[in-house]
């Protein structure tokens, strides 16, 4: 199964000439912050915090590349330095302030620093995005845009239950038989658009990337701390896989037994 990983500065694709459906993408896979912004001004423990990147989340993308035969494109830079699931008008793009952490570093931002990171880390990003769609296009590949994130327990001290998201905005075609798969994991917290919901903004790389290309579409969100081992990574990778799989072939976009977890 292809496996090779291609870096362009700051996105990697992972499987490209994969055969799958699956078109994963991974916007906050690193807490990597670039010399050039002098660390954003951070504490060390800030900088690696959840607040700086989705923990567990790219290594989540990576098996659920494996078990579904997809393709991976990630972001290889912290989403305080710029969030590639945010439009460049949305000041959670590049934020002064990331639940209790200040960001110094995105404080008066002029206009041609914001536009340096959109050009050099959102545009690259984007564009990787669409060489992949137009690819698979070229190819008359079937195609569903999945995005996988991970969110903290706790936020702003409240605990959270949900273990599992499913997010979409308007096309509910894939989150539907998600849905409706995910029923079958009675020990798990599976709900809809939540911890976040499109109200909250979340959805941009969904309208972006699916909606805008006429692709089925959806979001995961898995709750941190069950991300924190192997063992972790391949139980939740393991249900999701099964319930993704449900759904493409529900959507005719796979044949049964295609994918395996």
């Amino acid at each position: 199964m292809p496996g090779e990983s291609v870096a362009e500065g700051v996105v990697e694709v992972i499987g490209a000439d994969a055969k799958g459906a699956a078109l994963i993408l991974c916007e906050h896979a690193a807490h990597h912050i670039p010399d050039r912004y002098n660390g954003l001004g951070l504490s060390p423990e800030a900088a690696i915090s959840h607040a700086a990147w989705d923990p567990g989340a790219r290594d989540l993308a990576l098996h659920l590349k494996e078990c579904l035969d997809g393709t991976v494109v990630a972001s290889t830079v912290s989403r305080l330095v710029y969030d590639c699931n945010r439009p460049p008008e949305a000041a959670s793009a590049m934020p002064e302030k990331s639940e209790l952490i200040e960001v110094p570093g995105n404080v008066g931002l002029s206009a041609s620093q914001r536009d340096e990171r959109i050009e050099t880390i959102y545009g690259p990003f984007c564009d990787a995005v669409a060489a992949q769609v137009e690819v698979r296009r070229a190819r008359a590949q079937p195609t569903a845009l999945i995005t996988v994130h991970s969110f903290t327990p706790v936020y702003y001290g409240a605990p959270r239950e949900t273990e599992i998201g499913i997010l979409h905005d308007s096309d509910t075609a894939l989150a539907d038989p998600m849905l409706k798969a995910g029923k079958k994991l009675t020990h798990r917290a599976v709900h809809r658009n939540r911890p976040y919901g499109p109200e909250d903004g979340v959805t941009h790389s969904l309208q972006i990337h699916g909606l805008a290309h006429d692709l089925p579409n959806v979001m995961i969100e898995v709750r941190n701390d069950l991300l924190r081992t192997p063992e972790g990574i391949a139980t939740i990778g393991g249900e999701l896989c099964r319930m993704i799989a449900c759904a493409l072939v529900h959507l005719g976009l796979q044949t049964q037994g295609a994918a395996h977890a």
